[in-house]
């Protein structure tokens, strides 16, 4: 053989070389493939099957869910039946994470749920897309992916934000007969709010959570037991599903009931130019913090000039009789103020009110700052106002056109499932002074007519009220 000088004529006589003893067959067989008609070479390999056979008998897992990235560590600890779908296990991390479930998600074996090695346990929606390979979720039970201590199983949750949860296993022990499909046994700080961005540091959540340290044992596994009995699968809201189980055995439990059937799905979203309208005092806010801030003075109220503005452009403040130049004295101009803070779209920072995070990004697209009302109108942390606020909306979405919204019939419901203020019932000033009233109040172009009170609210306000308790299936 020609000695190898590293030049083009010498791999051309190297290549001569070698195919002149090789059969015909095989010779075709190489040109086939350096002319690209051979097999893809590039090709991934297929995904390896990486699941277990099912167990014969069904174990509890100890299993601890981990947000990644999360500081300090954001987790819950459960114990899950070994037979569950991972379709059943995907609703659990729902709403151990106070999730809505309105966009996708997939489990993944064995790596990233991104990563084509992996494989893939996809939701309904990318299985019908076809475009990852991958078993539909509900087909695979929990212990074909993880059955003994260490094994790991990966979650995403939403592809924008990309919330990817780690699930390992802790411990494993045999299953009683009765075992519940899962139980909530620990876990440490609120999770990050839908839509937030993929925040996960204390800093930045603290702009988007009442309180971001805050974790509620007894209302996670409340919140899960409600889910095994099928509220939360039905597509209510966390908060309203506990305001039913609070009631249960009341006489308020019928009238709740009824009022039920009306927010089975989420209306259609108003029209572009009625929401723009509607959401107009919103708007004005975000606008003129959004600008350079909102100047506020040295005890934190807003500058006279500011409120007599703003008295022009919130609804029930117009009709107020007085010079409407402090906020003490435009009570309804205060109010709404106090509740763009309170659903976290303004915040105080070195004497001025300014858009926080969230709000920026949503800037004064009505669409967009519809959508975050939408996620934060019910506050996260667990309390009296989360679940006054969900019975509120309950009955705003639930009473017809013209009608009033019966406050007094609310607190004495409030009342009924154990709430109490001090030592005191529930009274009607408790549920007037939501920030919820305020933030639906204001969605009303036209204002207070006429003999109409404060417990009347818009079509606008109807419609958040019922999309808030009932979101719609939104994948994306």
């Amino acid at each position: 053989m020609t000695p190898a000088d590293g030049s083009e004529a010498d791999f051309r006589r190297r290549f001569d070389e070698i195919v002149a003893d090789m059969p015909a067959d095989q010779t075709h067989e190489l040109l086939e493939t350096l002319l690209g008609g051979g097999p893809d070479v590039s090709a991934a390999p297929p995904a390896p099957d990486l699941r277990h056979a099912p167990l014969e008998q069904p174990v509890i897992l100890t299993v601890r869910l981990d947000i990644d990235g999360a500081a300090p560590p954001i987790w819950r600890r459960l114990e899950l039946r070994s037979d569950l779908t991972l379709a059943a296990v995907h609703s659990i991390i729902q709403i151990s994470f106070d999730w809505m479930d309105s966009h996708l998600h997939r489990f993944a074996l064995g790596g990233s749920p991104f990563d084509r090695s992996s494989q893939l346990f996809l939701c309904p929606f990318d299985v019908e897309e076809g475009e990852d390979e991958g078993l539909p979720e509900a087909e695979v039970r929990l212990d074909e992916a993880v059955q003994e201590v260490g094994d790991t199983l990966r979650y995403v949750y939403d592809y924008g934000d990309d919330w990817q949860v780690r699930l390992k296993v802790e411990a494993v022990r045999p299953a009683p007969e009765d075992a519940p499909a899962a139980v909530a046994v620990g876990g440490r700080r609120a999770a990050p709010p839908e839509d937030s961005g993929g925040i996960t540091d204390a800093e930045s959540l603290a702009e988007v959570l009442a309180d971001p340290a805050h974790f509620d044992l007894e209302a996670l596994q409340q919140a899960l037991e409600a889910e095994e009995r099928g509220l939360l699968a039905a597509g209510v809201h966390p908060a309203l599903a506990e305001v039913v189980e609070r009631l249960e055995g009341t006489p308020a439990a019928v009238d709740v009931s009824f009022r039920l059937i009306d927010i089975v799905s989420a209306p259609e979203p108003p029209e572009e130019e009625e929401l723009e309208a509607a959401l107009h005092p919103v708007l004005w806010f975000l606008r003129c913090a959004g600008a350079d801030g909102i100047d506020l003075t040295k005890a934190g109220y807003m500058k006279p000039e500011t409120v007599i503005a703003a008295s022009d452009v919130v609804p029930d403040q117009r009709s107020w009789i007085g010079k409407n130049n402090r906020e003490d004295l435009a009570p309804s101009v205060r109010a709404l103020r106090e509740a763009l803070q309170s659903v976290k779209l303004l915040r105080k920072y070195k004497g001025k009110l300014l858009p926080t995070r969230r709000a920026v990004v949503a800037g004064t697209d009505p669409d967009a700052v519809w959508e975050l009302l939408v996620d934060s109108l019910i506050p996260a942390k667990d309390g009296f106002e989360r679940e006054a606020t969900a019975l509120l909306l309950l009955h705003v979405a639930s009473t017809r056109p013209g009608q009033q919204v019966p406050f007094d019939q609310m607190a004495d419901e409030l009342t009924q499932g154990g709430w109490r203020v001090g030592r005191d019932p529930v009274g009607f000033g408790h549920v007037r002074h939501l920030p919820a009233v305020a933030l639906l109040r204001s969605l009303s172009p036209e204002g207070r007519k006429p003999g109409e009170g404060i417990e009347t609210f818009s079509h606008v306000a109807r419609t958040l009220a019922a999309t808030v308790l009932a979101p719609p299936d939104i994948d994306d």
